[in-house]
């Protein structure tokens, strides 16, 4: 399923229902993606000043891919660090 996100409240609501649905308790799922049951929390609740890399992180662990949709033509030659 593919859905836009505009702000940290609606990207912290994913999140929780997805870990949600896969049955995974909030400090059991922060342990296993590296961060703490606080950070866990404040990105739930959509803290728009959480992270972005450990955000980033757990979205990886609940198996969400992050994608950009660019305003920019096929030709832009665009470097992507790795």
């Amino acid at each position: 399923m593919i859905i836009q996100i505009k702000n940290s409240k609606q990207l912290g609501s994913v999140a929780r229902q997805i870990r949600k649905h896969q049955k995974l308790r909030q400090d059991d799922f922060a342990a296993m993606a590296g961060s703490s049951h606080k950070f866990l929390g404040e990105m739930e609740k959509g803290k728009p000043t959480v992270q972005l890399e450990k955000a980033l992180k757990v979205l990886e662990e609940l198996g969400i891919d992050v994608y950009l949709d660019l305003p920019v033509s096929d030709d832009f030659n665009l470097s992507i660090p790795e």
